[in-house]
This record gives structure tokens, C-alpha cells and sequence, in this order.
């Protein structure tokens, strides 16, 4: 399965050149939020990649109910459906916890965390030994609560959403990455 994660598929695209990376970076260089349109229109640019013949898992999408409608009518046009939908059920605090105890390889992106996965003794990335690790500037308690916020209020209706459809699955999020993996895999069989 190809993952989708519509921050890095609008980081891509800013940088691209390609018509549609000028707009999005237009509308992020205006310090705004880019429209349901335009990410639709990303996402709809890798379902119509035929080199990708597993599947998708979309990461950061939908965050609305009109973004689960704009999805379910693009998968539509498409001739496919959304099968399952994991919901990874964290309490709050250890969500925040987790998020600004965590750094990344600038390099290759591979992920650490202070209490569960500690950047190596030799200061060098596991994955490709890069010695160049960073934080997110909105990986902060401040900012998090902000996106809980947001998340709340905007996101948190797709829960609904998607059982009514009988379409979720939720599964423990505050397991071992190993633990969590597993659920995941039993979830899409």
C-alpha cells in the first residue's frame, strides 16, 4: 500500500514547479489554508497513478465531513471504494506527550521520540546515518492544544461519520508500535 500523507503531498507539490504546485504554494505563501479543491485535486493525481496497484492509506485526509464527501464521490468516479477506516483512539495528554518528545532525520524523515525511541547514542540515524535531527516548530504544547482544538471541532465528526457507514475500526493507539502495527494489519486483513 502507498501512504498518502497530504502534508508531504503539499510539500511535494509546492516544490514541484508544476501548475498545480504554484497554486499551492501561492495560497501557503498567503499564509492561508489550502481548499478541499486542491488537495482533492493531489489526491486524485495518485489514485490516477497506475504504478501504485496495492492500495492507498490516506494520512491527514479526510479532516472534514466535506473532505469524506469529496472523497467518497472522487473514489466514486473512480470505480473504487474506501474500505476501512482506522481510528487510532490516544487520550489526549499522552498524544501530546508523544508529539513534543518527537524529532525526526532531516535526511531521510525516519522518526524518533525522547522516551520511546531515543535518537542513537552515536547521534546517527538508524535509517541512513545521518547525524542532522529536528523537531517541528509546532510540536509544542501550545500548538498542540490548538489542534486538538481543531481536531475537535473539525474532525472528530468523521468517527460518526464513518460508523455509520460501518466502515471504522478503532484500535488502541497508546500500544507499542508493534502492537499498534498489528492491529492495524488485522483491521485490512
Amino acid at each position: 500500500m502507498v501512504q498518502l500523507s497530504t502534508g508531504d503531498m503539499l510539500r511535494a507539490a509546492r516544490s514541484s514547479g508544476t501548475a498545480m504546485g504554484k497554486k499551492v504554494a501561492a495560497v501557503m505563501d498567503a499564509g492561508n489554508l489550502v481548499t478541499d479543491e486542491i488537495v482533492i485535486g493531489l489526491i486524485r493525481e495518485q489514485l490516477e497513478d497506475t504504478s501504485h496497484t496495492g492500495g492507498f492509506i490516506f494520512d491527514g485526509f479526510p479532516r472534514t465531513l466535506a473532505q469524506a464527501d469529496a472523497l467518497a464521490e472522487l473514489m466514486s468516479e473512480m470505480g473504487q471504494n474506501l474500505q476501512n477506516v482506522v481510528e487510532m483512539a490516544v487520550d489526549d495528554e499522552a498524544l501530546v506527550a508523544r508529539i513534543t518528545a518527537r524529532s525526526t532525520c532531516g535526511e531521510c524523515g525516519e522518526v524518533y521520540n525522547d522516551a520511546t525511541k531515543p535518537i542513537p547514542a552515536d547521534e546517527k540515524c538508524t535509517n541512513c546515518g545521518a547525524s542532522k535531527f529536528q523537531r517541528r516548530a509546532d510540536d509544542n504544547e501550545h500548538s498542540l492544544k490548538t489542534r486538538l482544538l481543531a481536531y475537535y471541532k473539525q474532525t472528530s465528526p468523521l468517527i460518526g461519520y464513518y460508523y455509520a457507514k460501518g466502515q471504522l475500526s478503532s484500535v488502541n493507539g497508546l500500544g507499542s508500535m508493534d502492537v499498534v502495527a498489528a492491529e492495524i494489519a488485522g483491521v485490512l486483513g
